[in-house]
């Protein structure tokens, strides 16, 4: 088993979830550390989780072999200048699952030379249904990528990008894409009721139908669009439902929805990229 320090740097809901799915998966309480200013918040993840703590972030993040950067992208430039002296003196292996910090950035304020992983997570992540993208800097072993994606893991599906570059469409396709999904099922259970279903009973067939899509795709080696002619048959209901979305040009609005996120993704990592 492996037996690294992990301290996280704030201990906010995807820390949580992090060490939630990290202690699921066998790993100690005891090698586990968390760092935040609200000693409230340290209360209640000792209480629940069983882990160490601290409000110092220094104190943390020099114990530990890998440390996981879980703090607002708004301050996450002062908390890696605090910790610029660990990763000389340490250099331990820092993972951040800050949203939109570059890793040209955070090793800037981590002192030029530090070893990252940069993690793109999404809020599923919460309840171990997320979906995450990693990329590491040229300083990252083959073990430590190991242990980052093992990390990630805990909370869902894990992948590597072959550059930092495609994490401004991750962050416009599965970091903002939940919020697609509960927009298309939230006007399929408005359009339902204004039809005349119940609104529990279209909350629940809505939710199911596509908890029951999904699945179906997971566990198929079908591509989506043979999944979809399977089920629209000539001539029947699905059938005139999808013309329908295709004279509205459903596929062109999605493209340029996650044109205009991923295009937002990136004016935000200039902007942190600025702090100091």
């Amino acid at each position: 088993m492996d037996t690294s320090i992990i301290s996280f740097i704030g201990g906010g809901n995807m820390a949580r979830s992090l060490i939630g799915g990290l202690i699921a998966d066998g790993t100690d309480p005891s090698t586990l550390w968390v760092a935040d200013a609200s000693q409230e918040q340290l209360s209640a993840v000792k209480e629940h989780l069983a882990v160490n703590t601290t409000t110092s972030n220094l104190e943390a993040a020099a114990k530990a072999d890998i440390v996981i950067l879980a703090v607002k992208p708004q301050i996450l430039s002062t908390v890696a200048c605090e910790l610029a002296e660990v990763a000389r003196k340490h250099n331990p292996l820092f993972l951040s699952v800050a949203a939109g910090i570059r890793e040209q950035d955070l090793n800037r304020w981590l002192g030029g030379n530090a070893t990252i992983v940069r993690a793109m997570p999404n809020t599923p992540a919460l309840i171990q249904s997320g979906a995450t993208a990693l990329v590491a800097n040229n300083k990252v072993t083959q073990v430590q990528r190991n242990q980052a994606e093992s990390i990630m893991r805990s909370t869902g599906l894990a992948l590597w990008l072959e550059s930092e570059a495609q994490m401004d469409v991750v962050t416009a396709l599965s970091g903002s894409g939940p919020a697609y999904y509960f927009l298309i099922m939230e006007a399929l259970e408005k359009a339902a009721c204004d039809l005349g279903l119940a609104p529990e009973t279209a909350r629940l067939l809505t939710l199911q139908t596509g908890f029951g899509a999904t699945k179906m795709a997971l566990e198929s080696s079908d591509t989506l669009e043979d999944l979809r002619r399977r089920v629209t048959s000539p001539g029947g209901t699905t059938e005139q439902a999808i013309k329908t979305l295709e004279n509205g040009n459903i596929r062109h609005l999605l493209k340029e929805a996650l044109e205009a996120a991923a295009h937002r993704s990136s004016e935000l990592a200039d902007q942190f990229g600025k702090d100091i």
